[in-house]
């Protein structure tokens, strides 16, 4: 199962607000002048990094509330994705405990940032796919 995919599934029984979240994310990797470097500096700073690499490798699925909030709360990502996805802070914090992690383990496997480059082609895809 490849990653539209399982975004995809998540997405099935709970509406659009993750594919939205999801779409919010990739806009703000994207548009952020680190891009996914920006998001592992701001888990780590929020005393996620041990979270994020576990999620990077795939080995966790889900993410808590409390962990996106301080990974991303602090940092001022949170409301952007939720901006970006045209949700509440609280919605899209919700939807991050399984986007997040999804996302992770294909924009930085292993804990390394994939290129800019292939955030576009993914953000595309991404779109295409819920649109």
């Amino acid at each position: 199962m490849g990653f539209l995919d399982s975004i995809e599934g998540a997405v099935a029984g709970q509406g659009g607000t993750q594919a939205q979240v999801a779409s919010g994310l990739m806009q703000t990797l994207q548009e952020h002048p680190e891009g996914v470097q920006g998001l592992l500096s701001s888990l780590q700073s929020g005393g996620v990094g041990d979270a994020a690499k576990q999620w990077a490798s795939g080995a966790v699925q889900n993410a808590t509330p409390d962990q996106v909030q301080a990974g991303l709360g602090n940092s001022g990502l949170l409301d952007t994705i939720a901006a970006k996805a045209g949700v509440s802070p609280q919605e899209a914090q919700s939807a991050l405990t399984t986007v997040l992690p999804m996302v992770m383990a294909h924009v930085a496997p292993g804990g390394q940032p994939a290129a800019t480059g292939d955030l576009g082609s993914l953000a595309g895809s991404l779109m295409q796919k819920f649109l």
